[in-house]
């Protein structure tokens, strides 16, 4: 089953704030909704109730697969459109594709802090 763009939303918030050392706010705008770790964005939940979108950080080859495999899946918004893909409501587009996206560009950011600031360093 699809998830709606409220629940698509909720869904990718759940999956971030369960993740270690992640912080959230508004640094931009009070429109986008931006979750860290270790001061590296890695996701931004769009506020806007006609533009319910999440974009997250991606590999390269991975992201072309994702806009090529789903309608509602966009190079990312706001951000280098290699690096990045905003998610929609949309066929396909369920809560498990989204949780999975959100720990992905997790994984993605952590992976590339200097061992000292990855989650669980301390």
């Amino acid at each position: 089953m699809s998830a709606a763009g409220d629940r698509l939303q909720d869904t990718a918030r759940q999956a971030a704030l369960a993740l270690p050392d992640v912080s959230h706010g508004y640094p931009f705008t009070p429109g986008l909704d931006v979750y860290k770790v270790a001061g590296k964005v890695f996701l931004i939940v769009t506020d806007d109730p006609d533009e319910q979108i999440i974009t997250v950080k991606c590999e390269p080859e991975h992201a072309r697969a994702q806009v090529r495999g789903y309608a509602s899946i966009t190079p990312g918004r706001y951000l280098d459109k290699r690096h990045w893909v905003s998610l929609g409501p949309g066929p396909g587009i369920t809560e498990r594709l989204i949780s999975d996206a959100v720990e992905d560009s997790y994984d993605l950011v952590a992976e590339r802090l200097p061992r000292r600031e990855r989650p669980g360093a301390r």
